[in-house]
């Protein structure tokens, strides 16, 4: 029986199955194609992302880890003298100076002589500037006044050594005892010096480099050539004014900033032998200048035996993954304080590419500005020298005689940021990167910010002899005073503070 009120639902048609099917199948095409496009749309992406993305390395680093100075303990720069330092007298024995190589080694060299002219109880006659050196200025011109402030450097030493601008006239012409004096001598070695004062009134000194013992002087000698480097041996008016401009110019640029010695200049790499990822020909013009440069010494170097040592430059591309390993983003603003770059633009670019905020002496001044500098090789260095001391970061590529004196004088100053790359260290990572071994990513930054955990600038005593070394020639392999004052001119306690 059929009961009351209840339909037999009809059956679905074979066309209507049929229509609800394509909607069906419609609607999941539409979706797959949407999502496909934004898969390859997001793909397409990341292809053309620019390879200085900020984001593309590492994790973004906590600015305070990449600029601030590393802890400095309280440590402050002391340079007074003790109570047993006696005040200069007038000596009638007078000393003239010839300071040999660039800049720096002339710097360090003069601060030597101050020190040596208080042991032997001598007069100071202004130094003479290097004019002979391969790293001369093209000018051959250059007086002491005109890369420092000579009334300053006399005034502000007036208390440790007699200064004076050139020789008394009544002795120009007499006999001079010319000396090269031995390379890190003690204070005994230049106490016996002094028995020439029973002969000669007038001691030439022919090279004023390395004169003086890294370790074991007198603190009172020591506190005197960090009196003489950091305080007496100002720059000229013209370059103290304008280092002070261009500091002001990048600091407008983009507050914070790196220095960086980029040491791929091709008197440079001639001179260390380093021709790696140059073309056959350009490692030939290297061969051939450094044949051809009389006073280095040595011709023959193995290019490859150089850099696994660690003793080469790093590339402008080596540097620019170093940076963006620690943690740099490609926004850094980076001055570039060196010569005219081996290569070029075109090599330059390697760096570039990595860091587009790149700045030189060129970009920060006009033509003008740098008219007064052209051909003064030493004073253009001066510039550098002192944007790097001011920087919030400085990097060498390589440890010369400007690396090792602005580090110094950061540490001198407080420890400011100096972040010193392991070269041999470095190159074992950058094959690995070349064989395939390693890509560019947090692993590899992880690597290399291990690796420089204690290369920041922190303090630390000055490094002595290595221990495998004897006789005199360890002395080659001890840090040099200038690169690191720590103790004697860096202390904790503020009785001695200076």
């Amino acid at each position: 029986m059929v009961q009351r009120g209840y339909h037999r639902p009809r059956p679905p048609s074979p066309h209507a199955i049929k229509l609800n099917l394509i909607l069906i199948f419609a609607f999941f095409f539409l979706v797959f194609i949407f999502y496909t496009r934004q898969w390859h749309l997001l793909d397409d992406q990341q292809k053309q992302q620019p390879f200085f993305d900020e984001h593309s390395q590492t994790d973004r680093m906590p600015d305070a880890e990449l600029w601030d100075a590393p802890l400095s303990y309280g440590l402050r720069s002391c340079v007074k003298p003790t109570s047993r330092y006696k005040a200069a007298t007038g000596w009638d024995h007078y000393m003239t100076v010839r300071s040999n190589g660039g800049l720096n080694q002339m710097r360090t060299g003069i601060a030597d002589m101050v020190a040596v002219a208080r042991i032997m109880n001598a007069t100071l006659v202004i130094p003479q500037l290097d004019k002979r050196s391969f790293w001369h200025d093209s000018s051959m011109h250059s007086t002491f006044s005109d890369i420092f402030d000579e009334l300053h450097f006399i005034e502000t030493l007036q208390e440790d050594v007699k200064i004076v601008k050139e020789l008394p006239q009544e002795l120009a012409n007499v006999p001079r005892a010319r000396k090269h004096f031995t390379s890190w001598a003690s204070t005994s070695y230049y106490e016996d010096m002094t028995q020439l004062w029973k002969e000669y009134q007038v001691i030439h000194v022919a090279k004023s480099d390395s004169r003086l013992a890294n370790n074991d002087l007198p603190l009172d000698i020591q506190r005197l050539r960090c009196r003489a480097l950091y305080h007496a041996l100002r720059f000229s008016p013209p370059i103290e004014s304008f280092g002070k401009k261009l500091v002001e110019r990048l600091r407008a640029r983009g507050g914070k900033y790196i220095a960086l010695h980029l040491r791929y200049e091709k008197d440079m790499l001639s001179f260390t032998g380093c021709s790696y990822g140059l073309t056959d020909e350009e490692s030939e013009e290297l061969r051939i200048m450094r044949e051809n440069t009389n006073h280095w010494k040595v011709k023959k170097i193995n290019s490859t035996e150089q850099r696994l040592g660690g003793f080469c430059p790093l590339t402008p591309k080596e540097i620019g993954i170093f940076l963006r390993a620690l943690g740099y983003p490609p926004s850094s603003l980076i001055y570039i304080a060196a010569g005219e770059i081996y290569g070029g633009s075109t090599r330059l670019l390697e760096l570039t590419s990595r860091f587009p905020n790149i700045v030189f002496k060129e970009t920060l001044a006009t033509q003008e500005e740098l008219k007064a500098f052209t051909n003064h090789a030493s004073q253009t260095a001066a510039l550098d020298y002192m944007i790097s001391v001011k920087s919030d970061v400085f990097v060498p590529s390589y440890s010369g005689n400007m690396a090792r004196a602005v580090e110094g004088q950061r540490r001198f100053l407080g420890h400011r940021k100096t972040i010193t790359p392991d070269r041999k260290g470095l190159v074992e990572v950058f094959d690995m990167l070349e064989n395939g071994q390693q890509t560019e990513g947090s692993s590899l930054s992880h690597i290399i910010q291990t690796m420089h955990e204690n290369r920041k600038g922190a303090p630390r005593r000055r490094r002595g002899p290595l221990p495998e070394m004897k006789g005199r020639a360890r002395l080659r392999t001890e840090e040099s005073f200038y690169e690191n004052p720590y103790p004697e001119c860096i202390c904790a306690s503020k009785k001695h503070l200076g």
